[in-house]
């Protein structure tokens, strides 16, 4: 367990120095009176302490992510826990803290808003378009692998899987509508607990069972040969880097009480994420090789595979209550999907969001399409979903590395981040056959890291040109 007990003490240790240093570059003033209180509303803008925040930030960033994306990682190898330490400290962390601070510094502005200052208003209207799609798809996903999950635990029945799906959208609609302290402040906390219980269970788990977990090597160990690079950086994208974070973050930049409190909300959870990935991944190599995991994926599905792996480790008793955890996610996910997909629409199209009867004219919409997409193949959602989430991660990098950039301070940490997974996009829409271009993986990551450069050179000459940042609020 050398390579595992490592990982964790260096996601420690990047949380404790790495993290201190975005800090430094950031300068977060904790006299500067934050959107919780400029723009109190009492239903998005409402102050929350630290300790309630950051259970809420962990809960609205992990869904099924970091659980099933490192447990599909867990094909290659150990090999993937390089990716998730890395991917974390320097990438994932950085895009969320950047992400959360800079919205609280602009009202707690929502990605698209942030693109308008820093991108240009017409480019605006894309990742307008993006994030939406890219919440609904969430949304959508989050609403399926639950309800599979329950299904698994009391007996598959398609009655009973039909009426746990309205039972969730009845959830979702509530929490979406409702102000943020109402449900989602007086809830999370409690199951960000239980979640976290539940990795540390499985933690303790795997130390018990006493099988040995995989040491580090980068020969890849795929069973079908898929190549690491760029599809792992898709795969697992939750616990390393994740675009949908940058969706989320902003959610509670407007309820932080103070500037100081965005490390250990932002950064500190993103680590704690990175945490629950790396025990994941490691107990599924430690209890299947990579074609037993494939072929367990085959048979019974990710909620199989996380079901095994629950109760081989801690027990009938012990592996329902973890269940339970991972249950907990994909639902406390969703709902902040579809909460933050009516708060960017009603920024958007400048709609207030006091009213109740405002909040349902956005609501009702988006979840009828969200019903309609529950009807399409879950892994080709997934697929979808993975691109549609790290162009975002993308674009919020982008977005960093201009901020600190006009204050012309260490952009190159946003920057670095940015170009590399700009060339995964890139590669992996070249050579992904269901989504993409099909093209073999030599000439796809060639064309990948063209784009990278174009794009970096692109950047630099704007911001040649455009050096005053934007005014805050």
């Amino acid at each position: 367990m050398i390579t595992f007990i490592t990982a964790i003490v260096l996601l420690v240790l990047g949380y404790i120095f790495y993290g201190k240093f975005i800090e430094n570059i950031f300068k977060p003033d904790p006299n500067r009176a934050t959107p919780a209180y400029t723009h109190a509303d009492g239903v998005d803008f409402v102050p929350m302490n630290s300790n309630r925040n950051s259970l809420i930030q962990v809960l609205n960033i992990a869904g099924v992510g970091p659980i099933f994306g490192p447990i599909l990682g867990a094909l290659y190898g150990p090999v993937a826990f390089l990716w998730i330490v890395i991917g974390c400290i320097f990438a994932g962390a950085v895009h969320d803290y950047l992400t959360g601070m800079i919205s609280i510094r602009y009202g707690g502005a929502h990605l698209p808003a942030l693109a308008s200052k820093f991108l240009g208003k017409s480019f605006s209207h894309i990742v307008n378009f993006f994030t939406v799609l890219l919440l609904l798809l969430v949304g959508t996903v989050f609403i399926s692998a639950p309800a599979s999950m329950i299904d698994d635990l009391i007996g598959k029945d398609l009655n009973m899987f039909t009426l746990i799906v309205l039972a969730i959208f009845v959830y979702y609609i509530i929490a979406t509508i409702l102000p943020i302290d109402k449900v989602i402040g007086k809830i999370y906390p409690i199951l960000g607990l239980l979640l976290l219980l539940s990795a540390v269970g499985v933690a303790v788990g795997m130390f018990m069972y006493g099988n040995p977990i995989p040491e580090l090597t980068l020969t890849n160990m795929h069973p079908k040969d898929i190549p690491y690079y760029p599809v792992i950086f898709l795969t697992i994208s939750c616990g390393a880097l994740s675009g949908f974070h940058a969706t989320q973050s902003p959610i509670i930049a407007r309820t932080i009480r103070n500037e100081k409190d965005g490390r250990k909300i932002f950064y500190g959870m993103m680590i704690v994420e990175g945490v629950i990935a790396m025990v994941w991944a490691a107990a599924a190599m430690s209890l299947m090789s990579g074609e037993g995991l494939s072929t367990l994926l085959a048979t019974e599905g990710l909620p199989g595979v996380v079901h095994k792996i629950a109760t081989v480790f801690l027990g009938t008793i012990g592996g329902t209550i973890a269940i339970l955890g991972v249950i907990v996610l994909p639902i406390t996910s969703g709902d902040t999907s579809f909460r933050a997909a009516r708060m960017i629409i009603a920024d958007y199209l400048k709609i207030d969001q006091k009213t109740l009867r405002n909040r349902f004219i956005i609501a009702i919409p988006l979840f009828a399409i969200a019903f309609i997409l529950t009807k399409i193949d879950f892994q080709l959602l997934w697929r979808y979903f993975s691109w549609a989430n790290q162009s975002i991660s993308a674009i919020a990098l982008w977005i960093g590395a201009v901020y600190l950039y006009q204050r012309k301070t260490h952009y190159i940490v946003a920057l670095i981040p940015a170009f590399f997974i700009t060339s995964v996009l890139g590669s992996y829409l070249f050579y992904d056959p269901t989504i993409g271009f099909g093209l073999d993986i030599i000439t796809s990551d060639i064309i990948g890291i063209v784009i990278a450069i174009l794009t970096t050179i692109l950047f630099f000459v704007v911001m040649k040109n455009n050096k005053e940042l934007p005014a805050s609020e």
